[in-house]
């Protein structure tokens, strides 16, 4: 039986998804961010995906203002201290990755298992941080949170069959599709594909081969991709891809992962994509 108490560390885009997912299943969510504003701030991205659905008769009002009774704000760590399941949402920074899990460690049960929502770093690095690698793992979640099926549940090198086992059931009754990835390995089954394809598509724009727009046409109605890689990396941000690219080159000892210097351009001149509010399209 799932304990009805979790916890979500990080109230960035991730985070806030997180949070809403598991508060629409009937959990109650402990909210940890760093300031009221930016807490407050991602309730209110919550509330606002929450209208529309109730706006597009999904859901109804009532409904609505039980899932977003079911998330409790806070700023300490200290809140956290009886949930059975905590998730850790915060930038793609391994250090603050580590601190955040060191601090929760001195606050949770010895029994609660702890998770990072990276999407590319070493599972086995972070969780020898955690105080329990055995009860530690990896859960990938994908932008929107909301929106996207598919969670990647990964193992680090310590971490119990009976860990993932029960991760597996956490992600299950929020009505996500979970992979197992057996093995701590950079970028897990996604961005292990998906970073390389998009560096490529860098390449082919630099060398002139064709447009940005024609790329995305040809990979969209070619192999029937929902999004061309122009428009993914816009979505996912310029920048993130830069920083896995690179973390990718590092570990594998291999240049070829090494973003094309056309995206780190464009970030050097602000366009980072759709959150910037212009990268290879304007937004």
């Amino acid at each position: 039986m799932l304990n009805k108490l979790v916890g979500v560390v990080g109230v960035g885009t991730m985070g806030t998804g997180i949070a809403q997912v598991f508060a629409q299943a009937g959990y109650t969510v402990i909210f940890k961010g760093r300031s009221d504003s930016s807490v407050d701030k991602s309730i209110a991205k919550i509330d606002k995906s929450l209208s529309k659905q109730v706006e597009k008769g999904k859901m109804e009002e009532t409904k609505k203002q039980e899932v977003l009774g079911n998330i409790k704000k806070t700023l300490s760590y200290e809140d956290l201290k009886d949930v059975d399941f905590v998730i850790e949402a915060v930038l793609e920074d391994i250090q603050l990755k580590e601190d955040v899990f060191t601090e929760l460690n001195k606050i949770c049960k010895p029994e609660t298992i702890f998770a990072t929502n990276t999407s590319s770093m070493s599972i086995t690095e972070i969780g020898s941080h955690s105080g329990r690698p055995d009860r530690f793992c990896g859960v990938h979640f994908f932008n929107p949170v909301p929106v996207m099926k598919l969670v990647e549940v990964i193992y680090g090198m310590k971490s119990t069959d009976e860990t993932i086992a029960t991760v597996l059931e956490y992600i299950l009754s929020l009505g996500k599709t979970p992979v197992e990835v057996k093995k701590d390995s950079p970028g897990f089954i996604v961005n292990r594909l998906l970073i390389p394809y998009m560096n490529e598509a860098a390449r082919l724009l630099a060398e002139g081969v064709a447009s940005v727009e024609d790329i995305d046409t040809a990979v969209k109605l070619g192999l029937n991709y929902p999004m061309g890689p122009f428009q993914m990396l816009d979505f996912g941000g310029i920048d993130l891809s830069i920083t896995i690219s690179e973390y990718f080159k590092e570990e594998f000892n291999d240049l070829s992962y090494a973003p094309q210097p056309i995206l780190k351009q464009m970030v050097r001149a602000g366009k980072t994509g759709a959150k910037s509010g212009e990268g290879f399209y304007k937004y």
